[in-house]
């Protein structure tokens, strides 16, 4: 989240990689340039901070210069039931340690902007990412529980991982579905503690008690968090073998 979250990021992953044994993380960077969307500057930050592969969400869009650049990478996704007819792709593979990766992003439909079936598109790309390995990761941006847990429960035994975000808040209902994919509905955020999930209270609390919309900034004071989670998985088979929480608050 902003300037905060990039700083926390470089602070903190490199620590967390060697704790936890990290092979290749995933990050979703929606709000990565002051709050949001992402720029080629702050992209390059992740990636130097320890980022492999980004996601992102609804406010991919929100930096117009950047559109052309999704087309340029293939390190960096936006949801892929948007139109097909927009820059960059939904889904991508990244290899670590001889390892073929498969991450797909998708946007959910409830209190979003209107996109396509998640569900269905879900599924075409999910079975061709299986075609290529069994390893595959799913960041599901979306707002109701509901729908990421239905996600996850309907792509159970077909992918490694589904994990939502969106709402910056972290759910600690990590668990192992029956078929062996991990789920998380939400990772949470890396950003400021305090203000309203990254933004100052102030434009916040202006549009809930007066209607009135100001523009939000980045909470820059305060202290910091770091929100991830971790999850082991069998190469050979794609399963997930655990999962487990990473919430670091009161950060400096």
């Amino acid at each position: 989240m902003g300037s905060p979250g990039r700083d926390t990021l470089k602070k903190h992953l490199a620590l967390a990689r060697e704790q936890h044994h990290v092979d290749a993380v995933i990050a979703n960077g929606e709000n990565a340039a002051a709050g949001f969307g992402l720029t080629t500057s702050t992209a390059d930050e992740m990636f130097a901070a320890g980022v492999d592969f980004i996601t992102s969400g609804n406010h991919i869009w929100d930096k117009r210069e950047f559109r052309a650049v999704l087309d340029e990478t293939d390190r960096i996704l936006r949801p892929a039931n948007y139109p097909p007819n927009l820059p960059g792709r939904g889904v991508g593979t990244f290899t670590v340690n001889g390892v073929t990766i498969g991450v797909l992003n998708l946007m959910g439909r409830v209190f979003m902007p209107p996109v396509d079936d998640p569900f269905r598109v879900g599924r075409a790309l999910v079975d061709e990412l299986r075609h290529i390995t069994p390893v595959i990761i799913v960041d599901v941006h979306a707002e109701a529980t509901s729908e990421k847990m239905a996600m996850g429960r309907f792509l159970d035994g077909d992918v490694s991982l589904v994990y939502g975000t969106h709402t910056h808040v972290q759910t600690s209902d990590e668990q192992i579905f029956a078929g062996g994919t991990a789920y998380l509905t939400d990772v949470g955020m890396t950003g400021p503690s305090d203000g309203v999930i990254g933004m100052e209270s102030s434009a916040v609390l202006e549009r809930f008690t007066n209607a009135v919309s100001e523009r939000f900034a980045v909470q820059k004071t305060g202290t910091r968090q770091f929100c991830a989670a971790v999850t082991t998985i069998d190469v050979a088979s794609g399963r997930a073998l655990d999962i487990k929480r990473i919430n670091l608050r009161g950060l400096a």
